[in-house]
């Protein structure tokens, strides 16, 4: 499901980053180590009375400034404002209201952005401190008092955003539509591609404003089925692609995976594996998509008889943390493989979304067990008593064991790779939970 996103803005030094940990901390603290993943922390999911948000954390503004390196920042919480759908502002109690808070207060209001004033640092206990009333100069409302140390007033906060959000828009589309993100680091094709996949053998294709904002949505509707394509190449500006933008490419790329099915991966075939492609990728992983790695422009590279099985090969150990997405050469330039790619998009969406009976899950793990037997550890040995899958989306399954010490990750891993052969799983993450006997 897609989030909204709020962002965190003001001058430096006034605890932004602090707030931004203390809103998001509990999310934070479940990471999923994914081997060859690195993850910016500048973005992350947060959740508040059973709703999820993304929130995005942003350098100190000083607009009015020369320095390069403020500058940067100055325009990356610009790129943060029109992201987001709601603004926290926030300013410090021991400062008072500043001719900055004032500038990035006139700033914030020309965006017509949703503003939540946040007045941070007001640590004591009980009712805030007379100081506040001088916030109410900015013109941005009633001032919220927090102390992002302790966590006070953060709640508060949280709703104040919240009021500004209708989270009824943000529900999922109509189930009948496949939802395929096209994701990947900018100047890929992603937009080409789109325009292929609608393009002549179409029946139906309409553009619909996307809920990640900057994005488009492209429904389109023809012999293979219905799908909805998310496309996230709008952000990348005119403009030399910064640090900044780039970052934020891998924003929308994040919200636009959470809303999908099934996420085409593209790679360019000239320029090869990049570590934005590894980041993108990975949350897919993370999030239990479906995932295609589509190398495009494969027109543009030279090639003998060896070429795609070398490429290949050498995808398999770039993308060695998600060695079940199948791959696709392409040409969104010419065609080459695209309407193959439906094939590929709707079977991966069949398999992320498979669901196996507990006999036949049984079935495979008694041959699994008797073919190699379960470790031991000093005369004990592990049991598992039976497994059942949960849910869907990504498959997810249950082990239940006489001993969660001695289920090993490689046997854990050994039974995952059984269970994808054994049931032809490909395309899809799938997820192994261990309960002890008497756990709920």
């Amino acid at each position: 499901m897609a989030k909204p996103v709020i962002a965190v803005v003001g001058r430096p030094n006034v605890g932004k980053s602090t707030l931004f940990n203390k809103l998001v901390g509990q999310r934070l603290s479940i990471v999923e180590d994914t081997p060859g993943v690195t993850r910016d922390r500048i973005y992350a999911s947060g959740e508040w009375l059973g709703r999820e948000f993304m929130l995005v954390d942003t350098g100190g503004i000083e607009p009015n400034t020369s320095d390069v390196i403020l500058s940067q920042m100055r325009r990356q919480a610009q790129l943060a404002i029109e992201s987001a759908d709601v603004i926290i502002l926030v300013t410090d109690i021991r400062t008072g209201v500043t001719a900055t808070d004032h500038d990035v207060a006139s700033m914030l209001l020309k965006s017509r952005k949703p503003v939540v004033l946040c007045v941070n640092k007001c640590d004591r206990i009980g009712e805030p401190p007379a100081e506040i009333y001088e916030f109410y100069n900015l013109g941005l409302g009633d001032p919220i008092p927090v102390s992002s140390v302790h966590g006070q007033g953060t709640g508060d906060l949280l709703d104040a955003c919240f009021a500004h959000i209708d989270f009824e828009n943000w529900e999922e589309e109509d189930d009948d539509h496949v939802k395929v993100a096209i994701i990947g680091k900018p100047n890929v094709g992603k937009s080409s591609l789109v325009n292929r996949m609608a393009g002549e053998e179409r029946v139906i294709v309409s553009d619909i404003a996307g809920t990640t904002r900057d994005a488009t949505d492209t429904v389109v509707e023809n012999e293979h089925g219905k799908f909805i394509f998310i496309d996230t190449a709008g952000i990348r500006r005119k403009a030399r692609v910064d640090d900044a933008i780039e970052k934020y490419s891998v924003l929308r790329s994040y919200m636009a995976v959470d809303r999908s099915d099934v996420c085409v991966i593209v790679i360019d075939a000239t320029e090869g594996f990049t570590e934005q492609d590894s980041k993108v990728a990975g949350y897919a992983h993370e999030q239990g998509k479906g995932c295609i790695i589509a190398v495009n422009k494969w027109d543009a590279v030279e090639k003998d008889g060896k070429t795609m099985q070398e490429y290949t090969q050498k995808l398999k150990n770039d993308f060695s943390f998600m060695s079940y997405a199948p791959f696709i050469f392409i040409s969104a330039l010419t065609g080459q493989r695209v309407e193959k790619l439906y094939d590929l998009i709707e079977y991966v969406g069949n398999q992320n979304a498979m669901r196996i009976t507990t006999g036949r899950l049984n079935d495979m793990l008694s041959y699994a067990t008797a073919r190699v037997q379960p470790p031991s550890d000093k005369g004990k040995r592990l049991r598992i008593f039976y497994m059942t899958q949960v849910s869907t989306k990504p498959p997810t399954f249950v082990a239940f064991v006489n001993s969660r010490e001695l289920f090993h990750f490689s046997y854990q891993r050994y039974l995952e790779n059984q269970i994808r052969a054994t049931f032809s799983l490909e395309g899809t993450p799938i997820r192994l939970l261990v309960r002890e006997r008497g756990e709920k």
